[in-house]
């Protein structure tokens, strides 16, 4: 699932008449580098939630698009804004579309740019055989979020409470159970589109230590603003 119903209030006035997510990064859009990486490594079914100008991305993408893959990719579309008004937050997105996903899927923001991340079945399979209720990828901190957000134990537990805390790169691999009770209590579907946020579930998941997570060092930006884009286009 790639999140993608952000209104992108600071990257205003780039986003006022196109979501963030189809922002052009080094010639192409911002979401699709993810899209083409999850089909390198052989994912072939695709959720997309939208809100902000979401007609847009499926005018862009369509059920099926063409990327050049060895394989063909299909979308599903989750649209927030067309069916409640606006976006759910990420839990609420995923909630809703949780009756378009497996059992372990994985998931990461549209409005990040990680080129060399690989999407493998390894990864997956190893998580699915683990038990746990999600594997998050930490990054170094970024200057725009220098206190970071969860810590990483020796054994390779996610932490609520930790000196060292590491940026959450927004790409995991999840399971259903995180987003069913005791967790959440939004049925399956969301069907009154209620919002919730994602950390209160990781936090409480990470406390009974059912939360695992690696450290990525690979090029990775939250694409947050003007300027972090136009770095990115300027750079190689």
């Amino acid at each position: 699932m790639i999140l993608a119903a952000g209104r992108g209030e600071r990257m205003r006035p780039l986003t006022d008449d196109c979501p963030k997510p189809l922002l052009r990064v080094r010639g192409k859009p911002l979401m699709q580098w993810p899209m083409e990486a999850l089909g390198r490594g052989g994912f072939d079914r695709l959720v997309v939630n939208t809100a902000w100008l979401g007609e847009q991305i499926e005018h862009q993408f369509g059920l099926q698009p063409l990327l050049n893959l060895r394989s063909a990719l299909s979308i599903s579309y989750s649209h927030e804004g067309r069916d409640f008004g606006g976006a759910l937050e990420t839990a609420g997105g995923i909630v809703r579309a949780l009756p378009l996903l497996a059992d372990v899927f994985w998931v990461l923001a549209g409005d990040v740019f990680a080129p060399d991340f690989a999407f493998t079945q390894a990864a997956f399979e190893r998580f699915a055989a683990s038990g746990k209720l999600a594997h998050l990828w930490l990054v170094p901190n970024p200057a725009h979020n220098p206190k970071g957000d969860f810590g990483l134990s020796p054994q390779g537990l996610a932490l609520n409470h930790a000196e060292q805390k590491y940026t959450f790169s927004t790409i995991a691999l999840y399971r259903r159970a995180l987003f069913e009770p005791p967790y959440c209590d939004v049925p399956s579907g969301n069907p009154h589109g209620v919002k919730t946020p994602l950390a209160p579930l990781l936090r409480a998941a990470m406390d009974n230590g059912q939360i695992s997570a690696e450290l990525y060092l690979g090029a990775w930006t939250d694409v947050g603003t003007p300027e972090r884009l136009a770095q990115l286009n300027t750079t190689d």
